[in-house]
């Protein structure tokens, strides 16, 4: 890979970092790679929106490649949201066109004066005045900068005015409305007063055998446009699964607490392609083109809302009109928030409303009433610009519950909010929202996709009964290790690539001869480095659980009166972890196991102190009893006392 481009804005200064070989060898790129390189830096005492808080755009080493669907890169930092690991993955074409400018990461920190964009072309940087651009949307910003390059085919990463000010689940967007929307990463970058990356260039990607490889992508690329899942994403979009959601019980409605949407097929991706569908909108290198582009009756085109959107602002708030739904999404993406957060956010203060918890003195006088748009979009401002109950809001599902005495009704993992995939239908997801390294995460490992039957026999990944328990938690495991791998490599989890292609193509674009068992040890040393990271900065088993609503049956729907048994799950998820079931860290073992001595040495040092400290006083407490007829004065019997209360 490239060499990573530093970039100190307090100071002015930048350096080149280059990727160590066996890093490269042992991670990869994209996101485990970026958890090997900020070890060191994220630390339980780093604030997230402090000048030293380190944000990372990296890519991994087939982005820009032309597939299949390797147009996608990482962000990666510390959360404002959860204080924990933050990871965002994103598509588009800004990350193919750094790589072309000659870099394959972004390494940015400190803080600079006053607002900034950053300019990248062919290698060469300028710190340019934002001024102009500071307080515009994703979408305007974007042609602002790029007229003010001067280069038509530069790709531009932005952030919103929620980024600006801090809201602590701010996106950070390219392209088409392409959103790095979990975790808070734009709040990181607007705390620098970073408004703006622009890059351009024209290098070539070299490949170790860029014939094979070729050969190879070509070869993907065909399979994966006859793939079934593929066709029905391409169209119908993620909105697709929104009725078989439904049916099963998975697609949660009125924020979690109503187990089925009679009005379902009003904000289906069938609906959309059928209403207000216009047109499709791919990422670089990509056949499938998930991307919506629709028309709702201005004659504008805009993108189009995709699952997690169409839940969100739909059945979660039991509002079934598509076209409102569109533009709440539109709002959310305009002010660089992150959809699945605000939704949920505002689906609390909904459910805390009708609770009676929430008033309309709390409000500011706005009904929260189900299925009232006109409220949400009025909160989505108030939201944006921190403004009365909307500055509370800003801060995530959490803090919003703990304001109001009601921080269990929060439906959050760690301080990221759920997304619209509930355990109680598809009982796989239960693990993969508990131990996600970046709180409550669907990408981490979209294990519902498992529970429908979409297994990979050939690395492990077999079938369970979607409300089965225990005995699936090391199937979850290892597809999370797998989708670690997606995530490194960087590939979309929309793409149902062969798991031996996908191996294929790595040994043809790096020079390795992995096999799929390597493939698995890379995805599994990237998710136990996360999660040694996140236990450095507090994280325990504690913290690995469930929100209150996942553990109360639904009274109707596709899982009616079923719950997960979670404690059942998680010993039997730890079990196949190797993780340490008191702490909840990754066993010293593990680590060892899995290269990472260095890990296993940090994380593991206070039991290593504490074991010192035992065998001193045990050394001291034989040195005196040795003497004990020499020295017949010392009372023997108080010394032993002492160390039996210390140990």
């Amino acid at each position: 890979m490239q060499p990573i481009l530093k970039i100190n804005l307090t100071t002015a200064t930048t350096e080149e970092f280059i990727i160590p070989k066996e890093w490269e060898r042992d991670f990869l790129g994209g996101a485990s790679l970026a958890a090997r390189i900020l070890y060191p830096y994220l630390t339980k005492e780093l604030d997230p929106l402090s000048p030293e808080s380190p944000l990372l755009f990296i890519n991994g080493p087939l982005t820009g490649t032309s597939g299949p669907t390797t147009g996608r890169f990482v962000i990666c930092g510390k959360s404002p949201a959860t204080q924990l690991w933050a990871e965002s993955n994103i598509g588009g074409f800004w990350g193919p066109e750094l790589r072309a400018a000659g870099y394959d990461g972004l390494w940015v920190t400190g803080k600079s004066q006053s607002p900034v964009y950053l300019w990248i072309e062919e290698g060469r940087l300028e710190v340019r005045n934002a001024a102009s651009v500071w307080g515009r949307d994703v979408y305007e910003t974007q042609e602002l900068v790029r007229a003010e390059v001067g280069v038509k085919g530069a790709r531009v990463a932005v952030i919103g005015e929620a980024g600006e000010r801090g809201v602590l689940y701010s996106s950070i967007c390219c392209d088409h409305g392409r959103m790095a929307g979990r975790t808070g990463l734009g709040a990181v970058m607007g705390s620098k007063n970073l408004k703006a990356i622009a890059v351009y260039g024209k290098k070539k990607i070299e490949l170790v055998d860029a014939e094979r490889y070729s050969a190879l992508r070509s070869e993907a690329n065909r399979t994966l446009k006859q793939d079934n899942q593929a066709r029905i994403i391409h169209e119908l979009g993620s909105a697709s699964a929104a009725n078989f959601a439904e049916y099963l019980g998975q697609m949660p409605s009125k924020y979690y607490h109503q187990g089925s949407f009679a009005n379902v097929d009003n904000v289906s991706g069938s609906k959309m392609s059928e209403s207000i569908l216009v047109g499709y909108s791919a990422c670089q290198g990509c056949v499938i083109a998930c991307g919506r582009v629709v028309n709702i009756g201005d004659g504008k085109k805009r993108k189009g809302p995709e699952y997690e959107t169409i839940v969100g602002f739909g059945p979660n708030l039991l509002i079934d009109d598509l076209v409102e739904v569109t533009r709440l999404g539109e709002l959310c993406d305009k002010y660089g928030m992150d959809v699945i957060s605000t939704a949920n956010t505002i689906g609390l203060a909904f459910h805390l409303y009708e609770m009676g918890k929430l008033t309309k003195q709390d409000t500011g006088g706005i009904e929260l009433t189900w299925g009232n748009f006109m409220a949400v979009r009025q909160l989505i401002h108030m939201i944006a610009k921190r403004e009365g109950i909307g500055d509370l809001l800003s801060r995530g599902s959490r803090q919003f519950g703990k304001a109001f005495n009601a921080e269990d009704e929060a439906v959050q993992v760690n301080g990221l909010e759920v997304a619209y995939h509930d355990p109680r239908g598809v009982s796989g997801m239960a693990l993969a929202y508990a131990t996600s390294p970046r709180g409550a995460c669907h990408n981490q490992s979209d294990y519902f996709l498992v529970d429908w039957g979409n297994t990979q026999e050939s690395i492990g990944i077999t079938y369970f009964d979607r409300h089965a328990q225990a005995e699936k938690a090391a199937n979850v495991a290892r597809h999370q290790n797998w989708r670690t791998f997606f995530n490194s490599f960087v590939m979309c989890i929309f793409a149902n690539v062969d798991p031996q292609m996908q191996v294929d193509l790595v040994n043809a674009a790096c020079g390795y001869e992995w096999t799929l068992e390597d493939m698995m040890r890379s995805g599994e040393r990237g998710w136990n480095l996360k999660r040694a990271i996140n236990n450095r900065m507090g994280l325990t088993r504690a913290n690995d659980k469930l929100p209150k609503a996942f553990l109360e049956p639904y009274k109707e729907g596709g899982a009616e009166g079923f719950v997960p048994d979670f404690p059942e799950m998680l010993n039997a998820y730890y079990e196949a972890r190797g993780w340490d079931k008191e702490s909840g860290k990754p066993s010293k073992e593990k680590l060892i196991e899995l290269g990472l001595v260095d890990v296993a040495n940090d994380i593991w040092k206070v039991r290593f102190r504490l074991q010192l400290f035992g065998l001193s006083l045990l050394f001291f407490y034989v040195v005196i009893s040795s003497t004990y007829y020499f020295l017949p004065h010392i009372d023997i019997h108080s010394v032993g006392s002492s160390y039996s209360e210390i140990v």
